[in-house]
């Protein structure tokens, strides 16, 4: 890991759906999610240039590619999101550059695609905060079933000299999708 980001805790998260309004689909949905909290390096400060913190993010988002492929297991992404906490002594300003395309690219790389921009949202936050994920198909955002979100909230995150850096991936389109549009086959054929 790049020598600006100090890691402090990691967490996953895993959902396996197979049922929704008493309709049951032969394969899981898996939903996962997963979360590295960082020391702040720019705690109660401002700091004009930020670029320090995007060039780190590379790695990071390497590293949570591993953790999220991990979680995913044998299934493969097809939507994503992304996210951060940033603590009462920091500024949202932090987590976005920690997000930016040079966090996003490692994470294409290693799912073998993401042609889409990938949703995201940060915030400042208390620890316990609930942060709403966005996620959208990984190569079109025109793709309505796709379109889903991951709530978050963890007892101890952000601490108030921390960042909350959060990846989300699923393996399917949300249980039901019935409202038209592009389909993730039709996405798939064009590629």
């Amino acid at each position: 890991m790049h020598s600006l980001l100090r890691i402090r805790r990691s967490y996953s998260q895993i959902e396996d759906r197979s049922e929704l309004a008493g309709r049951r689909i032969a394969q899981p949905v898996r939903k996962v999610s997963v979360v590295t909290v960082l020391e702040n390096p720019y705690v109660g400060r401002y700091v004009e240039d930020l670029s320090p913190l995007i060039e780190a993010s590379v790695d990071l988002g390497k590293h949570m590619a591993r953790m999220a492929l991990d979680a995913l297991g044998p299934h493969k992404a097809q939507g994503y999101g992304k996210g951060g906490l940033v603590g009462l002594l920091g500024e949202a300003e932090h987590a976005s550059a920690l997000l930016t395309t040079a966090y996003a690219n490692p994470i294409r790389e290693a799912i073998g695609g993401g042609k889409a921009w990938i949703s995201s949202m940060v915030k400042q936050a208390s620890p316990g905060a609930a942060i709403d994920i966005p996620m959208n198909h990984i190569d079109d955002v025109y793709v309505r079933s796709h379109y889903d979100g991951v709530t978050l909230a963890l007892q101890d995150t952000p601490m108030p000299d921390e960042i909350a850096i959060i990846f989300c991936m699923v393996s399917g389109a949300r249980l039901n999708a019935r409202v038209g549009g592009l389909t993730h086959e039709e996405v798939a054929r064009r590629a």
